[in-house]
């Protein structure tokens, strides 16, 4: 009833809401490729304990490969920095201030979706479309984390309120391709569902070699041309790291090192799960449709049957299509009539319940096990302090969610880059005898550390290790409901007497 305005205020007191109602880990990239490395760029030490680092923050092997580039953790490195300077780096601070500003841009997406389509059809199909947005149970769970994927799904939907599609009056070339551009800097797969977006603008426009020379190349060249000089500044060479990521992920296919899939892994499950009950919404919706939305279809199809043909999927690949799905799904809701309020009310329960505990309760173990490492910040304990995560490789944050500068060390996993058939990262030598390993690696005392965390699964098998360095169990954490593999329902901690 107030407008724009007042919708957004609702929508960021919602997206904010969410943000403290997510206190779950997702997926290692969440940390490890933004928070992290923007913790290594702010904050700089003479030294960091016994490791002698300069920098106060971990970097993966990607980026020492450069497949990713440095201009998304500058988001997060500014933040930082401005609450350093501010005297107000605590690092409750440090963890929350970034979701917070996900959070925002997120709540500034939604109303995006929103006047977008009160712009093409009318308010009330608006009104289902972004009921149906802040209803999906995915869109919950990763639009406040700090994901490339989160960013990339944000600025998909910033791009398309500027998409010139048949009967828009807001179309802006240059707008919508340069936050396309933006897109591909921050992930590289971002291209993919533009592909057929850009195709059709281009065939339906009239001047197509206006939109080339005064749009097209102009942004194309700044827009890389700025990632360029950004990772020119940290990486201290020049590094295309959009060739580097195509290489590594689509020529190379090297993302099989983190788990294979059969090609019709997102059809079967990928796509059903992160839409859940949505899906004979946006099955209806797509029958509904008028002829002019079908791009928006063949977008969806396009770039799930594109991401089909890599063998390592994720459900987060596929979240950038979500938005586009969530129009049809209030399209759908928009067109039922007797059964329009029970759909909704239907709509609204069924993705609380997934909403809720993926967010609040499964996988919480890996962020709770970090506020235990900071009480290790507070006392003059700190420099002979030494915590051992014996877990798969990037299960917890690190330093971001530290800041303070312990000494940490985690078990390794980088793929092998140099084609040796035989290689197997340190977690994988660790897991096939981790009681030998452990009696290798530290066979002089003085090596120990002081605190070991691992998951429950492990205790087992190391027991006879821990009695006999004299460890004793100080805490636990839960984790999950799901145990799997090497992840084991809670996390112990145990400390050396």
């Amino acid at each position: 009833a107030g407008g724009p305005a007042a919708l957004l205020a609702l929508t960021v007191g919602l997206r904010t809401l969410n943000c403290f109602l997510v206190q779950t880990s997702f997926v290692p990239d969440e940390y490890w490729q933004s928070l992290e490395v923007a913790h290594r760029m702010a904050f700089k030490y003479p030294s960091l304990g016994p490791q002698g680092l300069n920098n106060y923050g971990y970097l993966t092997w990607e980026w020492a490969s450069g497949l990713r580039g440095y201009s998304y953790p500058l988001i997060f490195a500014s933040i930082y920095k401005a609450l350093q300077l501010l005297a107000k780096d605590d690092v409750q601070l440090l963890i929350w201030v970034p979701r917070l500003a996900q959070a925002l841009l997120a709540a500034l997406a939604d109303v995006k979706l929103y006047l977008l389509v009160q712009h093409l059809e009318n308010a009330e199909t608006a009104k289902y479309v972004y009921f149906c947005q802040l209803c999906s149970w995915f869109t919950w769970y990763s639009c406040t984390r700090t994901l490339t994927n989160t960013m990339e799904t944000i600025l998909t939907i910033f791009a398309l309120s500027y998409y010139p599609i048949k009967g828009s009056k807001n179309g802006s070339s240059c707008k919508y391709l340069a936050l396309v551009a933006f897109a591909i800097v921050i992930r590289p797969t971002a291209v993919i569902p533009w592909i057929p977006l850009v195709l059709s603008h281009f065939l339906q426009e009239q001047r197509k070699s206006d939109l080339i020379l005064h749009d097209c190349i102009p942004v194309g060249l700044v827009t890389v041309g700025t990632s360029l000089v950004i990772d020119r500044v940290f990486f201290g060479k020049w590094v295309l790291v959009q060739m580097n990521f195509l290489k590594f992920n689509v020529l190379q296919n090297l993302g099989t090192f983190y788990g294979s899939h059969p090609w019709h892994w997102y059809f079967t499950q990928g796509l059903p799960v992160i839409l859940g009950t949505h899906l004979p919404f946006f099955i209806h919706g797509c029958v509904l449709a008028p002829k002019r939305y079908r791009i928006f279809l063949v977008t969806v199809i396009w770039t799930v049957l594109v991401y089909s043909m890599l063998s390592h999927k994720e459900f987060r690949f596929i979240y950038p299509v979500l938005p586009f799905c969530m129009f049809f799904c209030g399209y759908s809701l928009k067109h039922l009539k007797a059964w329009k309020k029970s759909a909704a009310s239907f709509l609204l329960l069924s993705n609380l319940v997934p909403a809720l505990y993926t967010g609040l309760i499964h996988q919480r173990g890996a962020l709770d096990v970090m506020s235990h490492v900071q009480q290790l910040c507070s006392n003059s304990y700190q420099s002979q302090a030494f915590v051992f995560f014996m877990m798969p490789c990037h299960s917890t944050p690190f330093y971001s969610h530290v800041h303070c500068p312990l000494k940490m060390k985690f078990l390794q996993c980088p793929p092998d880059l140099t084609g040796n058939e035989s290689y197997i990262d340190e977690a994988d030598v660790f897991y096939s005898n981790p009681l030998g390993w452990l009696n290798k690696e530290f066979h002089n005392d003085t090596l120990l550390p002081s605190h070991l965390i691992f998951f429950s699964v492990l205790e087992q098998e190391i027991s006879s290790f821990l009695a006999l360095k004299g460890y004793e169990k100080t805490t636990t954490v839960f984790h999950t409901h799901v145990p799997q593999g090497r992840v084991g329902s809670h996390i112990y901690i145990y400390r050396k007497k």
